[in-house]
């Protein structure tokens, strides 16, 4: 009789097929740990304050802070007043990246953080819900002797949340505020090597705008990129594993589609996991190199979201078939209580991304931290789906031990059998609860890496402490990911001993007709017919092994 691989391997092949993956497995953490360098990289900036000497403002006209077209500026403000120059004149003028430097393709994405030292002043306060106005321009140029040429531009606004730790006196004036970061542009592709920000804060007392915001001395800016060097281990990484994936997912359908019943829900299931993970693998990141595809983020955030979602339906549908007291199986109707909570999550991700990186794609000053709404919205989102994503976790624990419950229970017809029979049912029985194990210990990863990602994501916006998440850790989990649907995948398919007319649709039985209790042994979902066993599994020695 013709069972999954998983049945029907010897323990020796299973045993070096599990150390193979392993030592991957131990690889892909190497190669983030020793390899990789940190996945991103923070350079910080002090916006030069330039002054704008014409008595029109020019659109096109780019401040530069330094080379051979520098600006005319200042250092201060006491500066400015003692030559009468107006706020509205000045501009503050950051070059992206610093001087005898090339921004990259491979740097992927741009992210960049704003923070104002503002000073106390007894008699300019910074008032209850100050927001600031913010008239911003974005060039670039791939030449230093190009001319600059427009990017985006926009008219902003942040909410300042600032706190003066001292007692408000007179001898305490011109300490500094302690203010939060705050957002400031995401651009999704690094295509051009030069970048150039020119910033306005308009000021006009009648409309209130700019006024109550303190004394603004500096605007320091933080712009995190993607490592070049993180890049190109994470492509390489994607390019050798795409091609693993669909060989294996070729060759299990292949198995699949030889027998001569139809695929049940589980090998179904299996091969869309194998498609998902063939999605997020596909290095369709190498076009970014040489196009300008600022969708790319926005691409990644939809394919990882597609195989978070096919990953935790699999977990659901995968442990739910090996639940031997169920009544209705091999239907996919059976999980909708629990794979439409996963799917309405899914989408509720995918709707929250787009408000924000959708927009991002035609201004990428654009934030969803920026208003009040927009922060407490997406902190509710982040807390919610840790707090949903844990939740998960548990729920797949109780299945798991449902599972194993149910195969210990099975343990109480091996006394009645033969040793031959009763040492290879155990066998059985702890290749299924170790598979279980595994697959407990990838959700808890998984959870966790969602997890910390969300965190990681948003710890500028929020102005906290960011969470270090090392190169290894990426490399690991993704490495994870695929070894394990690799695995599912071969110990899945179908043995090669026989493709009978036994095969038809349902769960792998084994039964004994010598123990005497007339109960069958059920653990896998791959052999049976629907309403029932056809075929008492007579254990030999050559069949015993393979």
């Amino acid at each position: 009789m013709a069972g999954a691989i998983i049945e029907n391997m010897s323990t020796k092949k299973l045993v070096i097929v599990g150390v193979i993956l392993l030592l991957f497995q131990a690889f892909a953490f190497m190669v983030g740990g020793l390899i990789a360098p940190g996945p991103t990289t923070a350079v910080h900036y002090i916006a030069t304050k330039c002054v704008d000497t014409a008595k029109h403002r020019q659109g096109t006209k780019w401040f530069m802070p330094l080379g051979p077209h520098q600006c005319d500026n200042i250092k201060n403000f006491d500066e400015a007043m003692a030559k009468r120059i107006e706020a509205n004149n000045i501009v503050f003028s950051v070059h992206i990246p610093m001087t005898g430097k090339e921004m990259s393709p491979w740097f992927q994405f741009m992210l960049v953080i704003l923070q104002f030292d503002i000073a106390f002043k007894m008699y300019n306060q910074i008032e209850d819900g100050a927001i600031v106005t913010i008239d911003v321009g974005l060039a670039y140029r791939d030449d230093i002797m190009d001319e600059w040429t427009e990017m985006a531009r926009s008219i902003e606004q942040r909410k300042l949340s600032c706190n003066f730790t001292t007692p408000k006196s007179f001898e305490n004036e011109g300490r500094y505020y302690d203010c939060q970061l705050l957002p400031f542009m995401e651009v999704g592709s690094v295509a051009h090597k030069h970048y150039l920000l020119n910033i306005r804060l308009p000021v006009n007392e009648r409309k209130k705008v700019n006024v109550g915001i303190g004394e603004i001395k500096d605007i320091r800016l933080v712009s995190i990129h993607q490592n070049g060097g993180f890049t190109k281990v994470w492509f390489a990484m994607k390019t050798f594993l795409t091609p693993s994936i669909l060989i294996i997912m070729i060759w299990y359908w292949r198995r699949i589609s030889l027998m001569s019943r139809p695929p049940v829900l589980l090998e179904k299931v299996i091969l869309a996991l194998g498609i998902s993970m063939t999605f997020i693998n596909i290095p369709v990141e190498w076009f970014s190199i040489g196009f300008n595809w600022t969708w790319m983020l926005l691409f990644g955030d939809i394919r990882q979201g597609i195989f978070y979602s096919m990953l935790l339906s699999f977990w659901i549908i995968f442990c739910g078939e090996h639940l031997m007291d169920q009544s209705e199986r091999n239907r996919f109707s059976v999980y909708w209580k629990q794979v439409g909570p996963i799917v309405f999550g899914s989408f509720c991700l995918f709707i929250f991304d787009m408000c924000e990186r959708g927009v991002q794609l035609t201004n990428p000053f654009y934030s969803i931290w920026a208003s009040d709404v927009g922060t407490e919205l997406a902190m509710a989102f982040i807390i919610v789906a840790g707090i949903c994503a844990c939740l998960y976790f548990l729920f797949l624990c109780f299945m798991v031990f449902q599972v194993f419950r149910n195969i210990s229970g099975k343990r109480t017809s091996l006394p009645a059998m033969s040793k031959a029979r009763r040492l290879h049912y155990e066998g059985l029985i702890f290749r299924f609860k170790f598979l279980m194990l595994v697959t407990l210990t990838c959700a808890a990863m998984t959870v966790i890496f969602f997890i910390i990602s969300q965190v990681n994501e948003g710890h500028w916006h929020w102005g906290d402490h960011t969470v270090q998440v090392n190169s290894a850790f990426f490399t690991g989990i993704y490495g994870m990911w695929n070894l394990y649907v690799f695995a599912i995948m071969f110990l899945y398919a179908p043995s090669h001993k026989r493709y009978g007319d036994e095969q038809s649709s349902g769960q792998c039985t084994f039964g004994d007709t010598g123990a005497g209790s007339g109960e069958d042994i059920q653990l896998t979902t791959t052999i049976t017919h629907v309403d029932g066993p056809t075929e008492i599994y007579k254990l030999t020695g050559k069949e015993a092994q393979e």
